[in-house]
């Protein structure tokens, strides 16, 4: 999983994005209808979503405003336990805007 962090102006949107590595087609739609039903990724955040194809990994990301920072981060909190239902492990996971170790 990784994260893009633009420079984070005010107006705009980074994103926490998440490489869903071996998901295959099947369970990133359940992974995906599960996301779009779920209240925790309700706007004013945006779920972008790249399908699995050959030789490149499925991928989510959760995209928001800085001033939406605090609601990104529940929704990725959901966004693991969701993925965690479907067996997709998750190995890291940067949020912009947090000092790196």
């Amino acid at each position: 999983m990784t994260s893009s962090s633009p420079s984070g102006t005010p107006g705009e949107r980074l994103g926490i994005a998440f490489a869903l590595a071996g998901v295959d087609e099947l369970t990133f739609t359940r992974i995906l209808r599960d996301v779009m039903h779920d209240p925790a990724f309700r706007r004013p955040l945006q779920v972008q979503a790249q399908e699995p194809r050959p030789g490149h990994s499925a991928r989510l990301t959760l995209a928001f405003l800085p001033a939406d920072r605090e609601q990104a981060v529940i929704a990725m909190q959901r966004l693991k336990t969701l993925l965690l239902r479907y067996g997709v492990q998750v190995d890291s996971i940067v949020v912009p805007g947090e000092d790196r170790p």
